[in-house]
């Protein structure tokens, strides 16, 4: 990801209690107590499964859904929240049966008909329409369903995904997915996964096109892409599908660059594990459309044609925050040193500068420069978790960690890491143990990494 950071105001939630003869579960949170979000995702449930059917008229920007959603009861629920901006519900069930639904800001509060015992799985459903809105963040970033010059896009971190599905809206709770897209005559819908079908109705009013996503994806990397694109299949020289969608204005930016995704990707899989999804590709929209990249699971969006380093690192995030996601918005860096990494070592192994040369550069700026602002591991605010210290001194840990333990094993450890972690969560303190387990014998020297690149303050008094 390149863009800047994003926040989500405070809300008043809804105080729900347990209703009808017989209930008494409680309700789950309202809010997962995330650093930076705290009132995002919610608790007392698991999500498993995604059926989402949507349908989106660009001319009077209306979006009609419906969201099947399938989850695991964590305790005895009487009620439970989804996250949901804007939009108007019709109407919402549970396992068949209506449930009663209340709103409070974000917050989409279901009361089931009956009991939710714990360990019980179950099944909503919302039906729901409107307008979808544009988070606008104080940066004056963008996210959620962004209009378009032809149709709309969808973009979802950290916050955005909710305005265009109800979920389960934070990176600690992934599911896999099935995206129904139904768009006016002369447009596509693009999404992630695999298109398994396409259709037009008989009289060509409308085209539907249907994705599933059989990997579990973090919701703030589900994307929706509405317009006219320029489609493209292929495959990598290992076999992997491709599938690249290209705004036709962009066509002519983004065929250099594009063309040298077969070999970023076999280039990735050969230095960090095999590729973890079932294909893989790009979404180009028109630039100014939105004003960053996203690692969109499958195939990330880029705003225009990208440049080679930027396809590097959204590449990068299909190991390093889409399979291995971070459990809170504070492990960010996680995603983006690891990403921005990619980059050097790509320079490092095509003729470039070495890592340790951008390592040195970075180094040189002077104690007041953006890099020393904070320590990546603890960001001062959401406002701040992509920022540069996220980003450069992230990168700048794991280069540390390489000079500390050796090159090889540290080419083994970006395997490892995302081998190990595959379609899971993991923080920093996962991390840092994770490195010190398997690099016994080096666990002061390690230390030292964590106390000054990692979590310190300031500029370090020695590279």
């Amino acid at each position: 990801m390149r863009r800047h950071s994003r926040f989500l105001a405070p809300v008043v939630l809804l105080a729900v209690t347990a209703c009808g003869g017989g209930v008494h579960g409680t309700p789950g949170a309202a809010g997962l107590r995330d650093p930076y979000f705290p009132r995002l995702g919610n608790g007392g449930y698991d999500v498993s499964h995604y059926a989402l059917d949507l349908a989106y008229d660009p001319d009077r920007h209306r979006l009609t859904g419906t969201a099947d959603i399938t989850a695991t009861a964590r305790k005895d629920l009487s009620a439970f929240d989804l996250d949901l901006q804007g939009l108007t519900v019709r109407d919402v069930t549970v396992d068949g049966e209506p449930a009663v639904a209340s709103r409070a800001a974000h917050e989409l509060t279901v009361r089931p008909h009956d009991e939710l015992p714990d360990g019980s799985t179950f099944r909503t459903t919302v039906r729901y329409f409107g307008e979808p809105v544009t988070i606008t963040d104080p940066d004056g970033s963008e996210e959620g369903w962004l209009r378009t010059a032809d149709g709309a896009l969808g973009l979802g971190e950290p916050t955005g995904s909710m305005a265009w599905f109800p979920g389960n809206h934070h990176p600690s709770d992934k599911a896999t997915y099935d995206i129904t897209l139904t768009v006016p005559q002369g447009l596509q819908a693009v999404s992630n996964g695999e298109l398994t079908s396409e259709r037009t109705t008989s009289d060509g009013r409308r085209t539907t096109t249907v994705w599933h996503v059989p990997q579990p994806m973090a919701s703030y990397v589900a994307t929706v892409a509405i317009g006219k694109f320029d489609i493209r299949r292929g495959e990598t020289d290992s076999g992997l599908p491709i599938l690249t969608a290209v705004d036709p204005y962009e066509t002519e930016a983004s065929a250099k660059v594009l063309a040298r995704l077969p070999e970023v990707v076999d280039w990735e899989t050969e230095t960090f594990g095999a590729y973890p999804f079932s294909s893989t590709g790009a979404i180009v929209d028109r630039e100014g459309d939105a004003g960053y990249a996203l690692e969109t699971q499958n195939r990330p969006v880029f705003p225009g044609g990208p440049d080679l380093g930027t396809l590097v690192h959204e590449m990068a995030h299909q190991w390093y925050g889409d399979s291995v996601t971070p459990k809170s918005w504070r492990d960010m860096w996680l995603n983006e040193g690891f990403a921005t990494y990619a980059e050097w070592l790509w320079d490092e192994e095509h003729g470039g500068d070495t890592a340790q040369q951008a390592f040195d550069a970075q180094y040189a700026r002077p104690a007041g420069a953006d890099v020393w602002a904070f320590p990546p591991a603890d960001p001062p605010s959401a406002a701040h978790i992509s920022d540069t210290p996220v980003y450069v001194r992230g990168a700048m840990v794991l280069q540390k960690i390489r000079q500390t333990i050796g090159g090889a094993k540290f080419l083994t450890l970006l395997r490892s890491w995302a081998s190990d972690h595959k379609y899971g969560n993991a923080g920093t303190d996962d991390f840092t143990a994770y490195v010190e387990q398997r690099n016994p014998g080096k666990e002061q020297a390690l230390a030292g990494v964590w106390k000054d690149w990692l979590r310190g303050d300031g500029k370090p008094d020695s590279p």
